[in-house]
């Protein structure tokens, strides 16, 4: 039988989860999980509604589903060791490095692979549960048959996305939010960039819109098909919504699970009904519905996007037009409504503003979503307070920080709450335990010989997208090149090389195959039948970036480098790759030099690492065409970053407009002992000009204007750090206060900055 999951990212949305009929919750807790902007649950709640669930014969899953760095995978064994005792149903994961502390240390552990981590094939699937995974979240962007085929030819089980919303790039691959400032998806601090308003230049003009932000999705219409194939669970997104969405959703997908089988076209109308209450975006059911592969490249676009449907959610209620500071005693009214310990309680002050231009008026109760009109913030708001003054103009109260013509969208009605019976018990002081100070064992990495060391010699690395730009890198004096395996290249090596006429001007033992990260069920044969053909051609190095890559490699007399999407952020994660006959490593982009050094401490380890020095990172990836309409190449933000966007039957990219580069850098990595570095050109298009400057660079040591470090200096966005790096600036501030006039500290903090 189908499992429904539904979202649990606070206590409210738990019991409302619960009360609809959810047979599972997922939620995290306040680290090492995708949705760190959530209420998430304190270390007591979380022990209590651990028994409560069980005791009412449902399931409780944890996400534990960040990639995780060197310096803190004490603290990550100290949690696992934590929720080991507490005895959750299963954990959420994407880090390589906690299924391998897991396999240490806690078998016990049921582990679920997060959508994260970029499963969307059998291969992967059968590759994860070799390693003990009982189940795998599917990636988003998949469709029915190819989902039908992948439960086919798996023990694992499939869990898969019904509703709530998208991400616009493929599962698990999105830098965006990293490259804008640290706040990487892949550690639970997505800023949500796609969703902003970009300008993109058509017919020498900026044309604003939201170009990449995806409609919801809905698969209420394809429940049965789902059930009949043998889906293991239904999964509901919204950690960060409403206990009412929540609510809602989970009764609607409930309803149609129990009665499609009696009145199928019955059912999903009541489903519809009750959905009619999510006053979200625009729905989709975006991969479901195209009759092959092919197809969907060229429609799913259009589907999910629409440049003129803002980034946020809910029915439009009109702008503001009119502000005024909040008298007290509405002040003292709006605290009335907060109940102790709800997100009410942490809204901050308020002022009170007139909406025009909608079809609604909101009421006391009722849930509302702020946009500032410059798209720099959002907000979600529940209105407290309605005035009527003397000319019949309605006052709403509002967050503070949100001005005139910012936009007002409604979430949810006060008329849609529900109340739920509680969950947790009321009292919660018996729940006590919490993480203590375990100390980590050492992990050593398995010592390499001087022969396994050949087959992966210090130099310079060059990685090209055409069979063209491999003869123009011949200049760089690369001792390998890599080959981006894409639909051109594979149809050159395939069929334009011979054993007397050689494609390039190498070796086969200088030439690597870095396969595309996205590897959907779809490919999944044409990709077996091309590596089958190149392997015997001779070809028999890759990069490899999917575990589906593994598991079609493994054994085949193949060396394997892991790419830069399978992420290796600690020790943890390089130690599980071993185990798979993975003994070198390339850096993933939104790395650090800090981290680094931490996870590769010796010189015999430094010459595993390859460096990139110099990129255009894919920022993220579409598995689509673009819309016909996207008539544009170059886009920018309001801060005039600019970036590029290729639309190929592979698939769309979005890559910055400079690079990242560390060129000006290589002699003193080189010191430090990172002996093999690598020049990425992938999706872009070489020049001998381009070659020259890179040369100069080198020599006169002089940095690239315009280029990005991306994550190399600062790191990842910590908001620990921050909370400390702020304390200290304004008791720094405070003293300067309090300096005599003509006396020290005149000096200015630094601002913060990437």
């Amino acid at each position: 039988m189908t499992e429904l999951l539904a979202p649990a990212g606070n206590v409210e949305a738990l019991d409302a989860a619960i009360g609809e009929g959810a047979d599972a919750v997922y939620l995290g807790l306040k680290s090492f999980n995708a949705r760190l902007r959530s209420s998430n649950f304190a270390w007591r709640e979380f022990e209590g509604a651990v028994q409560s669930v069980h005791r009412l014969g449902k399931k409780i899953y944890v996400t534990v589903n960040t990639v995780c760095e060197e310096g803190e995978t004490e603290r990550l064994y100290r949690f696992l060791s934590y929720l080991n005792k507490i005895g959750p149903d299963g954990l959420i994961v994407q880090d390589f490095g906690v299924i391998r502390m897991c396999q240490e240390f806690f078998p016990n552990l049921e582990l679920h692979a997060s959508t994260q981590m970029n499963v969307e094939s059998a291969a992967a699937a059968n590759e994860l549960s070799a390693h003990g995974l009982k189940r795998v979240v599917l990636a988003r962007e998949l469709g029915l048959e190819e989902i039908r085929a992948v439960k086919s030819a798996t023990n694992a089980q499939l869990e898969i996305f019904v509703h709530g919303a998208l991400c616009v790039s493929e599962s698990g691959l999105c830098l965006f939010s990293s490259y804008l400032g640290g706040k990487s998806a892949n550690r639970g601090m997505c800023t949500q960039a796609c969703r902003r308003i970009y300008n993109a230049e058509q017919s020498g003009t900026d044309v604003p819109g939201y170009y990449f932000s995806p409609c919801d999705l809905q698969l209420i219409e394809h429940v049965p098909e789902l059930m009949k194939i043998g889906v293991d669970s239904f999964k509901i997104e919204g950690r960060m919504k409403s206990a009412e969405y929540v609510g809602a959703v989970t009764a609607a997908y409930r309803y149609v699970m129990d009665h499609w089988e009696s009145d199928r076209k019955g059912a999903i109308a009541e489903g519809k009904r009750i959905l009619s209450t999510d006053f979200a975006r625009s729905k989709t059911d975006y991969w479901y519905g195209f009759e092959n592969q092919k197809d969907g490249i060229l429609q799913a676009g259009e589907k999910i996007l629409n440049p003129n449907q803002a980034g946020g959610t809910g029915i439009f209620l009109g702008k503001i037009s009119e502000l005024r500071a909040a008298t007290e005693d509405e002040r003292n009214e709006a605290l009335q409504y907060q109940k102790k310990g709800s997100d009410d309680e942490k809204q901050g002050g308020i002022q009170m503003a007139i909406v025009s231009g909608g079809d609604y008026d909101p009421d006391p109760g009722d849930s509302i979503r702020l946009h500032r009109k410059d798209d720099t913030g959002r907000e979600s708001h529940k209105v407290r307070i309605v005035k009527t003054d003397s000319k019949g103009r309605r006052w709403i109260d509002v967050p503070l920080g949100f001005t005139r013509n910012d936009e007002v969208y409604l979430l949810q009605t006060k008329s849609m709450s529900k109340r739920y019976k509680r969950v947790l018990p009321q009292d919660l002081s018996k729940f006590r335990m919490q993480p203590g100070a375990e100390r980590l064992p050492v992990l050593d990495l398995t010592p390499l010989s001087k022969d396994e060391m050949k087959s992966f010699p210090e130099g310079l690395y060059v990685q090209v997208s055409t069979i063209s730009d491999a003869h123009i890198v011949g200049m760089l004096h690369p001792v390998r090149v890599i080959l981006e395996l894409n639909n051109e290249m594979e149809f050159d090596l395939l069929h334009k090389g011979s054993p007397e006429k050689p494609l390039l001007p190498y070796s086969k033992k200088m030439i690597y195959i870095a396969l595309d990260p996205y590897m959907p069920e779809g490919n999944a044969p044409h990709l077996k039948e091309v590596l089958d053909k190149l392997i015997e051609m001779g070809y028999t190095n890759y990069v490899v970036n999917n575990l589906a890559h593994i598991n079609l490699l493994k054994g085949r007399g193949t060396q394997m480098i892991a790419g830069p999407f399978l992420y290796t952020f600690n020790r943890w994660a390089l130690s599980f790759l071993e185990n798979e006959g993975i003994s070198f490593f390339q850096m993933p982009y939104e790395n650090s030099e800090k981290n680094l050094l931490d996870t590769f401490t010796s010189s015999s380890e430094k010459c595993r690492l390859l460096l990139p020095v110099f990129a255009y990172p894919t920022l993220f990836r579409m598995r689509f065409k673009l819309p016909a309409d996207y008539d544009f190449t170059y886009f920018s933000d309001k801060e005039e970053m600019g970036f590029k966007v290729n639309s190929t039957p592979d698939g769309s990219f979005v890559m910055p407009e400079y690079p990242f580069s560390l060129l000006d850098k290589m002699d003193t990595l080189k010191n430090k002992g990172w002996k093999c570095l690598l020049i990425d050109f992938s999706k872009t298009k070489v020049k001998k000009g381009d070659l020259k400057d890179i040369l100069s660079i080198i020599q006169n040591r002089t940095p690239i204007k315009g280029a990005s470090r991306f994550n190399w200096k600062d790191g990842f966005y910590n908001p620990e750090k921050m909370e400390a790096y702020r304390a200290i600036s304004e008791k720094n501030a405070m003293s300067s206060n309090r300096q005599p006039r003509g006396g020290a500290g005149k000096g200015r903090s630094k601002k913060s900055g990437r």
